[in-house]
């Protein structure tokens, strides 16, 4: 025979009888892995490089599983992420003025005021920082892209290096991640 006691507690959770008090958070926190990669003084590979993973992120919806910081050691931080949103914007101008005149001609002026853009940026050695960002049930998922993302072309030559939480370098790059804004 059942008592009431125990219907009462089929329809609706005793409150006693949960885990975890009210104020924690019943989701883990998804660990995350970097990757780093070195171009030297090569600008325009880190570039391909950068739209590169903006078309993955666009194609397969990686929006902040997959995120990236390009890393200018000769700059000054706060600067790094300003130039490359001012470069964009100036290559998007020039593309959209050429436009207006004839399209030959205009894609041409478009990629010669983007490269003269990027150009005078270049002090000294360029790298890209990835972190790969998935929650516990999507393991395969990050190890697909661990292994692609090193072993094609603009980032096999960078001489890639993966840093996972467990390694002793975890920490310094995490805040170099944060740190470049």
């Amino acid at each position: 025979m059942i008592s009431d006691s125990h219907l009462a507690h089929r329809g609706k959770p005793n409150r006693c009888n949960l885990d975890l008090r009210s104020g924690e958070s019943q989701t883990e926190r998804m660990a995350h892995i970097y990757i780093r990669f070195d171009f030297g003084t090569d600008e325009e590979k880190a570039q391909q490089a950068r739209h590169k993973l903006d078309g993955w992120k666009q194609a397969f919806r990686l929006d902040k599983r997959l995120l990236y910081k390009l890393d200018r050691l000769e700059n000054a931080p706060a600067e790094a992420p300003a130039k490359p949103d001012a470069e964009e914007k100036g290559g998007a101008a020039a593309k959209s003025k050429g436009k207006t005149a004839e399209k030959p001609k205009g894609k041409a002026a478009g990629k010669a005021s983007e490269t003269a853009a990027e150009k005078p940026a270049v002090n000294g050695k360029v790298g890209l920082l990835v972190r790969l960002y998935f929650s516990s049930h999507e393991k395969l998922s990050e190890q697909r892209w661990l292994t692609r993302i090193p072993s094609e072309e603009p980032f096999k030559s960078a001489s890639p290096k993966i840093v996972h939480q467990d390694d002793k370098e975890f920490d310094a790059t995490d805040k170099q991640f944060e740190s470049l804004g």
